[in-house]
Parts: C-alpha cells; sequence; structure tokens
C-alpha cells in the first residue's frame, strides 16, 4: 500500500492547531482593495478557525498526514 500524500496546495493554504481545528486565511485579499469596504478589509486581515463541518472535509480529504 503506497503512503497517502498531502495535497500540497491544502499545506500552503491550511494549517492544524495543536487541538486539531483548522486556521485558514480569508479570500478576496489580492487586488482590488479600492472597491471593499474598510469592514471587510478589517474583518479579513487576521487568519480564523474554520468551520467544524468544513475543517472536517479538509482533514479528511487534503490533510491526510496532519
Amino acid at each position: 500500500m503506497p503512503k497517502v500524500k498531502t495535497k500540497s496546495s491544502a499545506k500552503k493554504r491550511f494549517t492544524l492547531t495543536a487541538t486539531g481545528k483548522v486556521r485558514m486565511n480569508h479570500a478576496g485579499k489580492r487586488h482590488g482593495m479600492i472597491k471593499r469596504t474598510k469592514k471587510f478589509l478589517r474583518n479579513a486581515r487576521h487568519s480564523s478557525i474554520m468551520a467544524a463541518p468544513d475543517a472536517q472535509i479538509v482533514k479528511r480529504n487534503f490533510l491526510r498526514n496532519g
């Protein structure tokens, strides 16, 4: 049985916390910031914890090796 590899795109986008939660960055901050509201940019500034149902999908399909 071959080794199960972690998806390369997922290891650049997500990290696991010590308790097993998935930390992610917010989308929409690459370009076009002038049309976004100040509130959007302020809220998207830091990383956040992914919702539990989405985190299960990411861990099961993309971050198999942790």
